[in-house]
């Protein structure tokens, strides 16, 4: 905002800095002068007021008061002359109504008669032309050179050209005004306006009307002075896309006791320049009076707060430059009463801002904290969250986010037990009614949009699942876990992408330290399975010992073929809770063994049934210590093959960490794998690599 230097020594008395060093100061303690620029025999300032000074320095009266205290020179207001004619009484004039006083909790208004409209005097034109307005005429540019003074905006209409009433209303529905300068507004019940009997006269804390527009034919006049809400204006210039210097003060906030000083100036002025009858009274709608705010100021807080010692004297000496009242003795606590105008002042920390800035935040100095820094305690969650997600990225994973809420449809495709999901009170709408019971549904649901995109989709999801669970004493608990899932799935599938999820599963276990992973025959009762959901030939329960501690296995198709995926999906599902609990940051080195591996193949028939994880069990229980990897890489079923039948060809690959192998040793175990598993009735080695 523009600010004229010369204006501003009005309110001083004492010499002000030059422009340049009053610049310096303000920027130091109170807001930031962006720009000074030299135009004629003054100096403009282009001051940065931020919002929350907005309520008293938007205009020349707010910052002279700042530029005395900064500079030590005393600030004063100007005298005010009116000869007021005791047989003009305003309620005479015109009558007055306000709707709503949340609208307008105040409005004001004189009458000033017999006036002669001219062109205002050359020192208010050029103080205006600074502050970039355009002098209009004296009624007028007094308007607006005393809002651009004291901040309030003012407005004044032709008595002659409106009714006897004054309206402050809600716009009616198809309303419109023709405003000055032409444009016409549409408005609506959202609208504040100030009317007449008939229609609006003015956009409220925006824009006059043509209707009541001063003019050289002008005689009466009311001035008005009011305060309107600020969240009101804002959304009305926001409605109709005009904002103005008035407007603009209004959603800032406006003191409501500034309008009677205000009143007081413009008449005056009005009186000086086009003469006139100024009214005895005014007329005043003020149903809740608003008051000094009383707050208590702990002075140990101030000491603490700006880190220096601060005496009481300095206190009371910085509060009363603002215009603060100090009340009581300066002992542990005392009382301030904040002046109206200071709108932003409403907490103890409010106080010791000013306080600070006052004595200048440049002789606070610096020190180092009193008590020492610890650092947080370890949060093992976040900790192995952060290390499982590094894990699957690095193996080619990608992590999704999604939303923790599923629908109808939801539950009839995935078969869910409506008495075990949580339901929210008040859902949004059917698709987000229940909370979701695991990761995998929405991991599917990825796959079901994404899958026409890309040829292969390797995802995961870290996040909390939730479950209705029925307790013994009949009454309801909501379980919350955190559970960790991801999938596997391909255009092209083929027989291998179980194991290599189940790789990926194995590595990360691996990772995590957590050992004697086993994988389990499916269970109905597990709490990581369903049997709706899975392909109960192609799943696996997966234990850390003894306890369960997810499920690896391939999406049932029944429920793929409700959503129309055709390819086939491999999933895991983790519980997060359990393995951040077992796993450990102590990783056991196992050196590379450099001695030779040994490979040798192995063929079976078996049962079309027939687990192959029951198979790499019996394989490694046996090799156990020599056995380095077992490799499936053939299934075969065909022609040649029995019915009910499959083959199953591995590499098996032998080594020790101790010396080499020799061909007797490793045939010795090779041939002790045969035997064991040929001890399956319905199980026969058919080729055997020796």
């Amino acid at each position: 905002m523009l600010f004229s230097y010369n204006w501003l020594k009005d309110y001083i008395k004492g010499e002000l800095p030059i422009p340049k060093r009053l610049a310096e100061l303000l920027s130091g303690h109170s807001f930031e002068v962006e720009k000074i620029e030299k135009r004629n025999e003054d100096w403009v300032m282009d001051i940065d007021v931020l919002p929350n000074r907005a309520c008293d320095c938007l205009s020349h009266i707010g910052v002279a008061r700042e530029s005395a205290i900064v500079s030590g020179q005393k600030f004063c207001l100007p005298l005010c002359p009116i000869k007021k004619n005791k047989e003009e009484r305003v309620k005479n004039e015109i009558k007055l109504k306000v709707e709503d006083k949340n609208d307008c909790p105040r409005y004001t208004g004189r009458v000033i008669s017999n006036i002669k409209v001219k062109d205002s005097p050359f020192w208010i034109q050029k103080r205006l032309k600074s502050c970039g307005l355009q002098p209009i005429n004296s009624i007028v540019d007094i308007t607006n050179y005393v809002m651009l003074e004291t901040g309030q905006p003012l407005h004044a209409f032709d008595l002659d050209k409106m009714g006897q009433e004054i309206i402050v209303r809600r716009a009616r529905k198809g309303e419109e005004i023709k405003a000055l300068g032409g444009e016409v507004y549409k408005l609506d019940e959202d609208i504040l306006v100030i009317a007449d009997e008939k229609e609006p006269l003015a956009i409220a804390g925006i824009k006059g009307g043509e209707k009541a527009e001063i003019d050289s034919q002008t005689k009466r006049i009311l001035i008005e002075a009011a305060n309107f809400n600020p969240k009101l204006i804002r959304r009305t210039s926001k409605k109709i896309k005009l904002k103005t210097d008035a407007s603009w003060r209004f959603e800032n906030g406006i003191d409501p006791n500034l309008a009677d000083w205000t009143q007081e100036r413009v008449s005056s002025l009005v009186q000086g320049i086009s003469g006139g009858d100024v009214s005895r009274k005014t007329i005043d709608f003020y149903p809740k009076k608003t008051t000094e705010r009383k707050i208590k100021l702990n002075l140990n807080y101030v000491e603490k707060l700006l880190g220096r010692k601060v005496l009481g004297k300095e206190i009371k000496n910085a509060l009363e430059k603002l215009g603060f009242e100090v009340k009581g003795k300066l002992s542990e606590e005392i009382e301030i009463k904040v002046p109206t105008r200071r709108l932003d002042v409403s907490l103890q920390e409010d106080l010791i801002e000013e306080i600070g800035r006052i004595l200048d935040y440049q002789n606070i100095i610096p020190s180092y904290p009193y008590s020492p820094l610890f650092s947080p305690s370890k949060n093992k969650e976040i900790f192995w969250q952060k290390i499982c997600q590094d894990i699957l990225k690095e193996l080619g994973f990608f992590e999704v986010y999604n939303y923790s809420f599923i629908g109808e449809k939801e539950k009839e495709v995935f078969e869910l037990d409506e008495k075990k999901l949580v339901e929210l009170e008040n859902p949004i709408s059917s698709l987000n009614r229940y909370l979701r019971p695991n990761l995998l549904i929405k991991l599917v649901k990825n796959v079901e949009e994404n899958l026409k995109n890309f040829e292969e989709i390797k995802i995961f999801e870290l996040g909390d699942v939730f479950e209705k669970r029925q307790l013994k004493n009949k009454k309801e608990e909501i379980k919350e876990r955190k559970m960790l899932s991801g999938l596997i799935a391909r255009k092209k599938t083929n027989s291998e992408d179980f194991y290599e999820l189940k790789g990926v599963v194995d590595f990360l276990l691996n990772k995590l330290a957590i050992s004697n992973i086993l994988y389990d025959d499916f269970q109905s009762t597990s709490e990581f399975s369903s049997p709706n959901f899975w392909n109960i030939q192609k799943c696996a329960e997966i234990k850390a010992g003894k306890e369960g501690i997810g499920f690896l296995g391939e999406i049932n198709s029944a429920i793929l073929k409700k959503i129309d995926i055709k390819e086939k999906i491999f999933l895991f599902n983790l519980n997060f809770e359990k393995i951040s609990k077992i796993a450990s940051e102590e990783q056991e080195y196992n050196p590379i063994s450099p001695y030779p591996p040994a490979v040798r193949d192995l063929a079976i028939l078996v049962s079309h049934n027939t687990k192959i994880v029951d198979i790499l069990d019996k394989i490694n229980n046996i090799g156990k210590g020599l056995v380095k990897d077992v490799e499936l890489f053939d299934i075969y079923e065909g022609k040649e093959i029995p019915k009910g039948k499959k083959n199953l060809a591995f590499h098996i690959i032998y080594q020790s960490g101790k010396k080499t192998l020799t061909s007797e040793e490793v045939d010795n175990i090779h041939q002790r794998i045969v035997n064991e598993l040929e001890k399956k009735a319905d199980w026969k080695v058919r080729g055997v690599d020796k």
